[in-house]
């Protein structure tokens, strides 16, 4: 005798393993229950689904047994399937939070360890300061392109290391022009000396 059985379950939209267990009731009723087995879904929660449990004769199964299962099977099917898919995006949502904290982690130590580097470098630049080495304290400064929130306070120290020791070439010439050494013997100045040698010179040329 061909039955449709297997064809009618193929034609059932499902995922997972289809159990029925069939058992003899009072009189000439069947008893069957049907439960859907998803080991793909991780979720404890799909253990509470209950199975579909039907009483009932052979003739009542035979007509109207895939109505009754049709739609429940691909629902709790459809719903295993959901909580996987949910499942696994919590466990996303949780890699990518470790994620972002790690990426938290490591900019808030490299953004103290900088602060750090810039603490001590004007530190080291306050102490060569005070022992009068300007130029040395000058180049501990950080460059201002390092640290652009710090940019004008920066270029302002520097500013003031480099007051301190670059030249000012006006006053240094003027310096050389104005100031004479004094001679030897301490009574005249070099360029005094140097000129009285010169026109003694002159005058000795023009006797000649």
């Amino acid at each position: 005798m061909n039955t449709n059985f297997f064809n009618q379950i193929a034609q059932l939209e499902f995922t997972g393993n289809l159990q029925l267990n069939i058992a003899k009731g009072a009189g000439n009723n069947l008893i069957v229950s049907v439960m859907l087995h998803n080991d793909g879904c991780g979720d404890s929660a799909k253990n509470l689904i209950p199975p579909l449990i039907f009483n009932a004769t052979a003739q009542e199964f035979d007509e109207g047994f895939f109505k009754q299962i049709t739609t429940p099977i691909e629902k709790v099917s459809g719903v295993m399937v959901d909580m996987e898919k949910y499942l696994k995006q919590v466990e996303e949502a949780k890699k990518q939070s470790a994620m972002e904290k790690e990426k938290a982690e490591k900019e808030r130590k490299e953004k103290e360890a900088k602060e750090k580097r810039f603490k001590d470098a004007m530190a080291k630049a306050d102490e060569l300061e005070k022992e009068g080495k300007f130029r040395e304290a000058w180049s501990k400064v950080p460059n201002p392109a390092d640290y652009p929130k710090k940019a004008d306070e920066i270029r302002k120290r520097k500013s003031e290391l480099s007051a301190k020791f670059a030249p000012n070439l006006f006053d240094k010439g003027t310096s050389r022009e104005r100031t004479p050494r004094p001679s030897a013997e301490g009574h005249y100045p070099d360029y005094q000396i140097k000129e009285v040698e010169q026109e003694m010179e002159f005058g000795e040329k023009e006797q000649q």
